[in-house]
């Protein structure tokens, strides 16, 4: 389902899409990590954009 880019609110930036692969990319791109990463984050800790921020930080880390 795409996203309909007229009806946004601020629930929408708190939310990466799985369903998106560009958010997924934007993420990896603004993370330094892959998009595969960023998928794997999503799977083990839900869509929540600063959880996956953070763990994304904590990637890059190790």
């Amino acid at each position: 389902m795409a996203d309909d880019k007229s009806k946004r609110d601020s629930r929408d930036r708190n939310r990466v899409s799985v369903e998106g692969d560009y958010e997924a990319r934007y993420l990896a791109e603004k993370a330094a990590i892959t998009a595969q990463q960023v998928r794997d984050l999503i799977e083990q800790n839900g869509n929540n954009r600063g959880t996956l921020e953070r763990g994304a930080k904590n990637s890059k880390a190790h």
